[in-house]
C-alpha cells in the first residue's frame, strides 16, 4: 500500500497541529509550511501526493501558491480559508484547486475529502506514472497524465487547444499533419473554410517552446503540407 504525503500549508500553527494529528490517525506522512513560499521549497524537495493550503497567508497567499504550483504540478489542492464569499471559492478554483473548504470545519469532512482526492489522483494514474505517459524529444517534455509541458525543465503553460496540438504532433514525431488532419483531430469537426487558425496555434506554441521562434528546433513547418515535431 503507497504512504501518501500530505502537505499542510496555514499560518495558524494550532491547525497544523490539530491536521496533522488528524492526518497521521489516516496513515498518512504530513510535512507542514507556514505560507506559501515555505510549501513551495518542500514540493522541491519532497515527493507530495496532495496539498491542504489556506486562502490567507503572510509572505505567499494561497491563491498565489496555488497559481504558481499549477504552472508544473497536478496534485490534488484543497483550499481552507475563513471566508465563505463565493467570488473567493470561484477565484481559488479558476486558478487550479480541486477543493474548497470553508473554515471552521468539520475534520471528519476533511478527511473524507483527502481520501477522495486521492483515490481519484491515484486511479487517474497521476502517482504511478507510466512511460507511455511521457513524451520527450531533447529538451521538449509533455506528460499526458498531467497535462503539462517542460521545456530544459522549466514549465510552459498552454492554452488546452495548444496543448492538444502538441500532443498530436509528439504522439507521432516525425509524422507530418496537414492543416486540415490538425482542425479535425483537435476540433473534433472537419475545416470547412481555410484559415488561419492552426497557424495562430503554431506560432503561439513556438513562442511558447522555442528559443528561437523563427528558427525553430521542435516544431516545423513543412511548406506547402503542413506542421510536424522532429524525431530527435
Amino acid at each position: 500500500m503507497t504512504m501518501h504525503h500530505i502537505l499542510v500549508v496555514d499560518d495558524e500553527l494550532e491547525i497544523r497541529e490539530a491536521l496533522v494529528i488528524y492526518l497521521k490517525n489516516d496513515q498518512v506522512e504530513v510535512f507542514t509550511a507556514s505560507n506559501g513560499l515555505e510549501a513551495l521549497e518542500i514540493l522541491e524537495k519532497e515527493t507530495i501526493h496532495l496539498i491542504i493550503m489556506d486562502v490567507m497567508m503572510p509572505q505567499l497567499d494561497g491563491i498565489k501558491a496555488t497559481f504558481k504550483i499549477r504552472e508544473n504540478k497536478n496534485i490534488p489542492i484543497i483550499l481552507l480559508s475563513a471566508k465563505s464569499e463565493d467570488n473567493d471559492k470561484i477565484l481559488g478554483l479558476n486558478v487550479g484547486a480541486d477543493d474548497y473548504m470553508t473554515k471552521p470545519f468539520n475534520p471528519l469532512e476533511l478527511i473524507a475529502r483527502v481520501r477522495s482526492q486521492l483515490r481519484r489522483f491515484t486511479n487517474l494514474g497521476a502517482i504511478q506514472k507510466s512511460e507511455d505517459e511521457i513524451i520527450q524529444v531533447r529538451g521538449l517534455v509533455l506528460n499526458k497524465s498531467s497535462k503539462t509541458v517542460e521545456v530544459d525543465g522549466e514549465g510552459v503553460r498552454l492554452t488546452p487547444k495548444e496543448y492538444k496540438i502538441l500532443e498530436l504532433l509528439m504522439e507521432n514525431k516525425g509524422r507530418i499533419f496537414s492543416i486540415e488532419e490538425i482542425y479535425d483531430r483537435v476540433w473534433n469537426e472537419p475545416l470547412f473554410v481555410t484559415d488561419n487558425t492552426i497557424a495562430v496555434h503554431v506560432r503561439n506554441i513556438r513562442e511558447k517552446i522555442e528559443i528561437n521562434p523563427k528558427d525553430p528546433k521542435y516544431l516545423k513547418v513543412v511548406w506547402g503540407i503542413g506542421y510536424k515535431i522532429e524525431k530527435n
